[in-house]
Formats: structure tokens, C-alpha cells, sequence
């Protein structure tokens, strides 16, 4: 189709932090056109938060009116707790600026998965 595609992952130093806590959150960009990327990343306009600390994270790197998309099943009083938020930014008002797709997507792929 002519398209072009990069990717860039980023770690980050702190490897070993707990799970679902700021300093462990590690991300990924995919980025596509229909012309020739000339760098590895840029400011993304989708983001896929697979937990609280993953939206805290990288929140600040989309412009208003971004997409973001959600697992919801991780979206958890404790996990929320762990990265400092005091209610779910899901449905406190905080996300009204973006396009939010809340998706229960952990109960979605074990429900696919059943079988196995």
C-alpha cells in the first residue's frame, strides 16, 4: 500500500520496580503513514494504557483531543492507589479534553482464550 512504518521502544532504567508503579512503566511506539518517517518516534496521538501508572505516565505527551484506549480491568482501587491518583481519572472528568475508549481488554483476551 506504500506505507511506512517505525518503531521505537523505550525501557526504563529502573527495570525492577514494582509492578504497576510509575518508575516501571515501559512503552512502545508504533508510528505509520502514508509517507516516508523520517525519525523513530514523535508525538504520539493514540495512546494504550494498559494500566494506571501507563496513562499517569505518558498522559503529558498527548495533545488534547488524542485518542486513548484503556484496560479497564486494571483500572483497579489499588493500582489507581499505587500511582497516586485519588479517584479513577476514568471518571473523575480529568480525561473530558481527550477521546477516551474504556475496553475491559484482560477479560477479553481470557475470554478468547478459553479454549486453550
Amino acid at each position: 500500500f506504500g506505507n511506512d512504518l517505525s518503531t521505537l521502544p523505550n525501557f526504563p532504567a529502573e527495570i525492577r520496580a514494582p509492578a504497576g508503579t510509575l518508575p516501571g512503566v515501559s512503552s512502545f511506539q508504533l508510528h505509520f503513514a502514508d509517507h516516508d518517517i523520517l525519525t523513530p518516534g514523535d508525538a504520539p496521538n493514540v495512546l494504550v494504557a494498559m494500566n494506571p501508572a501507563a496513562l499517569k505516565a505518558n498522559i503529558g505527551d498527548l495533545p488534547r483531543g488524542a485518542e486513548i484506549i484503556v484496560n479497564t480491568d486494571e483500572f483497579t482501587k489499588r493500582a489507581l492507589q499505587k500511582v497516586g491518583y485519588e479517584a479513577s481519572p476514568l471518571e473523575d472528568g480529568s480525561l473530558d479534553g481527550y477521546s477516551l475508549h474504556p475496553v475491559p481488554l484482560t477479560t477479553l483476551t481470557v475470554q478468547a482464550l478459553k479454549e486453550f
